[in-house]
């Protein structure tokens, strides 16, 4: 295997997907340099971490001259990850400070210290254009219309890149929902959640049960940005790709799914009727002001979930030669596994907290555990 000599750069670097990133191109480049506000652990062999706070023109700076004195000034990709998010549904002052500007410091600073910059890559996601129907493809040609604070922050972003890339090919990766064998999707480990514990949200829902999302598995992620680095020579200089399954799950199919996996039983799933829909939203804000249980389902949720995203990524395939090979209907019966077989841990790696039921199970059984739902 030939080595390129040139540089690769990571931003959020420690968090999962910028970790398996670093990985997949350790060992293939002459360098790969991990950005983070901080790292909490070694970085992958072959890879070096340089602390960068994204937020500060100062440390962006300080960073990119660090690099330059000790690496060179050849990048053959900046990877572009770090971004803030939060499933509150709200505006916050981070997505302009973190996403839009911090992408604007790295853009200056990369062109101010002159580096040699082969390609910039930007994770956006699925969700900057408007929302289809069953049975429509979602294209990168498709209207671009986001509905809530976190997809309209890649919105603009996708601008400031164009706007500030120069001379600098860009590719606009618009992502869909990224899940792995453990999970680590809040919306599926969410909806596995309340599946698991009989909760009475799952069975009802606040949009059309034929109306899915997207999704794609974090090793063919990596791999398509493997397949854009490499291919980087040939690409246009402004890209936007789409990346996800061929296949979209309803939610009324992962329902049924889920409960078979878990208590080998269907659920049926009652829809609110629209009229009701003001109502459920009103229930929802106060269950998420009360004290207790922190509560998933928020009142932007109720307006948003008859959304479905179903994608056409012919374009991914015919430049970058990539399709994905896994697919979250055969990685659900992988989750519900974990699940059944460490339930307390998987709670745990999705950072949700387990119901007192399951702690007190956990507790009496001992080192044992629990494998069956509640």
């Amino acid at each position: 295997m030939t080595t390129d000599d040139s540089i690769i750069i990571v931003t959020g670097s420690n968090g999962r997907i910028g970790d398996a990133v670093m990985r997949r191109f350790a060992g293939r480049f002459g360098e790969v340099v991990g950005f983070d506000r901080k790292a909490d652990n070694p970085p992958p062999p072959g890879c070096v971490y340089v602390p960068v706070d994204i937020t500060s023109d100062d440390s962006v700076r300080e960073g990119l001259k660090a690099i330059r004195e000790h690496h060179g000034s050849r990048v053959a990709s900046f990877v572009h990850l770090a971004a803030y998010y939060d499933f509150l549904g709200e505006p916050s002052p981070q997505y302009e400070e973190i996403t839009v500007r911090g992408t604007g410091r790295v853009l200056r600073g990369l062109r101010d210290l002159d580096f040699q910059v082969e390609q910039f890559v930007f994770s956006s996601t699925m969700l900057v254009h408007r929302a289809a129907e069953p049975g429509q493809l979602i294209d990168e040609d498709s209207p671009v219309e986001a509905s809530w604070a976190y997809p309209a922050s890649k919105v603009k972003t996708e601008q400031v890149i164009r706007d500030g890339r120069g001379d600098i090919p860009a590719v606009l990766l618009r992502i869909s929902g990224v899940y792995d064998d453990g999970c680590h999707s809040i919306p599926l480990a969410q909806q596995i959640q309340r599946v698991y514990e009989r909760q009475l949200s799952s069975r009802v829902y606040a949009g059309t049960t034929a109306h899915g999302a997207s999704y794609l598995h974090m090793d063919d992620l990596v791999d398509a940005i493997g397949a854009a680095v490499e291919r980087r020579a040939a690409l246009p200089p402004e890209l936007p790709l789409l990346l996800g399954e061929p296949e979209t799950l309803s939610y009324d199919e992962l329902q049924h799914t889920l409960a078979r996996l878990l208590h080998g039983e269907n659920l049926e799933t009652i829809p609110i009727p629209i009229q009701l829909k003001p109502l459920i939203k009103i229930g929802a804000w106060v269950l998420a002001k009360t004290p207790g249980r922190e509560r998933w389902i928020r009142p932007w949720m109720i307006d948003r979930a008859g959304d479905h995203y179903a994608l056409d990524t012919t374009r991914a395939r015919e430049l970058l030669g990539w399709e994905p090979t896994r697919s979250l209907r055969a990685t659900l019966p992988t989750m519900v596994a974990a699940l059944k077989a460490d339930p307390l841990g998987w709670y745990r790696e999705n950072e949700l907290e387990p119901p007192r039921s399951l702690r007190k199970h956990t507790t009496h059984r001992g080192h044992e555990g629990t494998t069956g739902g509640l």
